[in-house]
């Protein structure tokens, strides 16, 4: 292997090394509000842009081409009020999602 590689490799992992331990470099003492507020809100905003991008193109008022998608997106919010498991939640919509564009 070319050493060049190596060195490039050493150097992201000493990044992502870096940037995993900073935070607790940083905030010894403890987190201030606002990074705890952040992080509290963030896992929620991800899942919110994820929902928007993965529904971007679907056009609900082309006959049933959406059906598919409202199913697995109904079913995906029960599972997860229900059982409170993320797991659970994802992969079983996902299988339901893929069964259903079969269907339909």
């Amino acid at each position: 292997m070319n050493s060049y590689y190596l060195i490039i490799i050493a150097v992201v992992a000493l990044t992502t090394i870096f940037i995993r331990f900073a935070p607790f470099i940083i905030f010894k003492n403890g987190a201030p509000k606002i990074v705890t507020d952040i992080g509290n809100m963030l896992p929620y905003a991800i899942m919110m842009m994820l929902v928007v991008y993965c529904l971007k193109n679907v056009n609900f008022f082309a006959g049933n081409h959406s059906l598919p998608e409202f199913i697995a997106v109904l079913f995906v919010i029960l599972i997860h009020k229900l059982k409170h498991n993320v797991l659970l939640s994802i992969v079983s919509s996902t299988v339901l999602y893929m069964c259903l564009l079969h269907i339909f």
